[in-house]
């Protein structure tokens, strides 16, 4: 009932995203998708090609005066850096082919990518494994999140670490019942989108000495949504299990090398007696929970309780100062890899990444529950799971 798909390289015109099963008449606001591809170009530790680039959703298909048609929905998002390398990343033949790029850059998708493709040029490789793609997930989970907050839905993320900085915070308990506005005004507020001011204040420092060291930092996010009914997912299957879904989602996110959701590894120490949430129910608050070790998903199926996951993200690879490689053309070892234009830091910027991924899965499991051609539709199919099921 919903899928999507993305296609564009890194230097070329765009990219573009195609999304399907969206319902009709789901009012459709292009400002709140404008302002999600700012938030994902954000950050501490962002690079140049950020400061060049304006992203902006320019909606191709599916969209009549502000409602969705319930057609595929086509978003394109322009390079703007596409003017400096026409040439380069022309599709059409050229006169006079560029240097060809084969000096691996370690921890990339240079090596694997160009064995697997039979690639030449690394380049070829580069575009489409570069981090650049994630703007069109971006914006395919803003419109997840739009479907989503029609039935009371929200998804946010904040930093917990950055390098070494702020692990004591990252063991903080912080898994409560509810989020407030003032916690996630003081996120959005942050450069290195932390609450906690002081550790923010740490972080940047590690940061501006990571980058006057030509080294890169890497970190830990998280990611939160409130308001999801009960019942998304199934355990009737192994691949039907949201947090399955979930964990293969955010480990798509590049330099993603580890997701736990709810407690997570820190549950595995301890005693089933403190890690099993008590369930509770009354009148004025339905079913809930005493405490929520469980991230919100119990058996492969949404809880009700907000659903948390944890995203490590490792130090980006390309570095000012390259590793030893191999020259994939010769054969030869050689003292450096290549440089490429790169950020010290994407973990905050990780984090808006992580919110689409979460609100992408979150509105498939959510249409397959409930179904629906159009907003209407679904809407009373909620109603009437709700009332089945006592609330």
């Amino acid at each position: 009932m919903f899928r999507f798909l993305t296609s564009g390289e890194s230097h070329g015109p765009c990219l573009i995203a195609t999304i399907e099963g969206i319902p009709a008449n789901m009012p459709f606001d292009n400002a709140a998708l404008d302002a999600e591809l700012r938030r994902r170009q954000g950050g501490y530790g962002r690079g140049a090609r950020m400061r060049m680039e304006h992203d902006r959703a320019e909606v191709l298909s599916g969209v009549r005066h502000g409602l969705t048609l319930g057609s595929p929905i086509t978003l394109r998002i322009e390079n703007k850096d596409w003017a400096n390398w026409q040439e380069k990343m022309s599709a059409a033949p050229v006169a006079e082919s560029p240097e060809a790029v084969t000096r691996a850059r370690p921890g990339h998708a240079d090596f694997t990518g160009a064995l697997k493709y039979h690639q030449r040029d690394i380049r070829n490789v580069i575009e489409r494994s570069s981090s650049r793609e994630t703007a069109a997930r971006v914006a395919v989970g803003g419109v997840c999140k739009q479907l989503l907050a029609q039935f009371g839905a929200q998804v946010h993320s904040h930093v917990l670490s950055i390098g070494p900085i702020g692990a004591e915070y990252a063991m903080r308990d912080l898994i409560p019942t509810t989020w407030d506005d003032a916690f996630w005004q003081r996120v959005e507020a942050s450069p290195v989108r932390c609450a906690d001011p002081d550790v923010a204040a740490r972080m940047i420092a590690h940061i501006d000495s990571i980058r006057k060291a030509g080294d890169t930092a890497g970190g830990v996010f998280e990611v939160v949504a409130t308001g999801v009914p009960i019942g998304l997912g199934s355990y009737s299957q192994w691949d039907r299990r949201l947090n399955a879904r979930l964990g293969m989602a955010l480990m798509s996110i590049p330099s993603c090398k580890g997701v736990e959701i709810g407690g997570g590894f820190a549950c595995a120490a301890q005693a089933g007696s403190q890690v099993h949430d008590v369930l509770r129910h009354d009148d004025e608050r339905g079913w809930w929970h005493l405490t929520n070790h469980a991230g919100g998903i119990e058996g492969g199926i949404s809880n009700g309780e907000p659903i948390v996951a944890r995203v490590a993200l490792k130090p980006i690879p390309t570095l000012a100062h390259p590793l030893p490689s191999v020259d994939l053309a010769t054969g030869e070892n050689i003292e450096a890899s290549r440089y490429e234009r790169s950020d010290v830091c994407v973990v905050p910027a990780g984090g808006v990444v992580g919110e689409a991924m979460m609100a992408i899965v979150l509105a498939e499991a959510f249409l397959e529950k409930y179904g629906g051609d159009s907003l209407e539709e679904a809407k009373a199919h909620v109603a009437a799971t709700h009332e089945l099921a006592g609330r």
